[in-house]
């Protein structure tokens, strides 16, 4: 595998670890008070911070996606639940109709997990690399070389000076590739053949403790940020409580536990990354906050241009059958209703107002009149007339 990691990962992660290097041991020369740049050991934990800030930096838009990926899960899981609970009994069915929904939502399940597939080789490789300026020992990383081999021995893009360099720089008294746990015998790493130590291994736990208290709280921090935006369908799985407990509390304990094997450089970069995630989660969950309300905005706008304006009553256009049918119903002036076809080119108003009963047609309760005939009046009382046919009273 050293032909595939050497060339893409480990070489290009030392080369911009030792392109800050150089930055920063060009300005620390300029400043009066800083003795000894190249093996200066916060010029040295700059670098490896600005490393971490590079790689992390080049992996921002897989994280977004990651991020992106995760809340589109999230949205489909209603209609997940629902395609299985209809298809329960048909595999076949069921893997159709969700390729069919991930194709509709625009959901890609490999493009979602290849950030992860980005970042996982690289944190590694950054590990290695840090770990490989002192291959002391047994443990993983580390050679079993000599004292003096390991100190002249290059690192991947280091030379053998630049390695003796990061072996002697020190961070407020305390080796950067030394841990806590750390053998004595391999404390001679760090200084010249033959010369007297000049740390001791309390050096190293002032250093390195805070720096696991620090990087463990800040773990614990970015599982809670993270969990928080979990919806309560999905933390309500029992996998995924178990899960959620683990980032909760079993990690970062787990950082104060294996803390004590790490070297000082990788404590100084999980420190780093974890900071680098929190600023990075807050500005893309407030950026995709913002895009939410937009969108939620713009369906109102949409929703609101649609519905009636205050005081207009809405209208609906009426059907004319007859219109429809080419058949019109014409009524002469003497009241005789009729058919006609109309025109292709011809215009008919769909709205010709109230139909208007023909002149002759009976009202409720009258005898119905023959055509041309005109209808009498009833007679009034009138002033002192009396009708004729009424009979007189006869006298006694």
């Amino acid at each position: 595998m050293s032909f595939i990691t050497n060339p893409l990962v480990y070489y290009p992660i030392s080369g911009i670890l030792w392109f800050w290097h150089k930055i920063f041991a060009f300005l620390g020369g300029l400043l009066p008070w800083v003795e000894a740049p190249d093996s200066n050991g916060v010029i040295w934990a700059l670098s490896v911070i600005f490393l971490v800030f590079t790689l992390r930096a080049m992996l921002f838009w897989p994280a977004a996606k990651q991020i992106r990926f995760s809340r589109k899960m999230q949205e489909m899981q209603p209609k997940m639940k629902e395609l299985q609970k209809r298809y329960k009994n048909d595999r076949e069915k069921l893997a159709v109709e969700t390729r069919k929904l991930q194709k509709q939502e625009g959901f890609n399940p490999l493009l979602g997990c290849l950030p992860m597939l980005i970042q996982i080789p690289v944190f590694l490789g950054l590990f290695h690399v840090l770990r490989s300026f002192n291959r002391m020992g047994s443990q993983f990383g580390a050679l079993g070389m000599s004292a003096e081999e390991t100190r002249n021995t290059g690192n991947y893009v280091f030379n053998a000076d630049e390695v003796q360099s990061f072996l002697d720089a020190r961070l407020f008294g305390a080796p950067l590739s030394s841990f806590i746990s750390q053998p004595v015998d391999q404390f001679q790493a760090f200084v010249e053949p033959g010369a007297m130590l000049d740390f001791a291994r309390w050096n190293i736990i002032l250093v390195a403790i805070p720096l696991m208290i620090v990087s463990a709280v800040t773990t614990h921090f970015n599982a809670r940020i993270s969990l928080s935006r979990q919806s309560p369908e999905a933390a309500a799985n029992p996998q995924a409580k178990i899960m959620n407990q683990l980032m909760l509390w079993a990690f970062p304990i787990g950082i104060l536990v294996t803390g004590a094997f790490w070297p000082m450089a990788i404590l100084v970069y999980m420190v780093t990354n974890n900071l680098w995630t929190l600023g990075q989660q807050y500005f893309l969950y407030e950026k995709m906050a913002k895009e939410d309300d937009a969108a939620a905005l713009l369906r109102r706008e949409e929703q609101k241009a649609l519905a009636p304006r205050v005081g207009v009553k809405p209208t609906k256009p009426r059907k004319n059958r007859a219109a429809a049918t080419g058949t019109g119903v014409v009524t002469d002036p003497a009241g005789e209703v009729g058919t006609a076809t109309v025109d292709d080119d011809e215009v008919i108003d769909p709205d010709p107002g109230p139909a208007v009963a023909p002149a002759s047609a009976p009202r409720p309760g009258q005898r119905p009149q023959a055509p041309g005939g005109q209808r009498s009046r009833p007679a009034q009382k009138g002033s002192g007339s009396r009708p004729k046919n009424k009979k007189k009273k006869k006298k006694r």
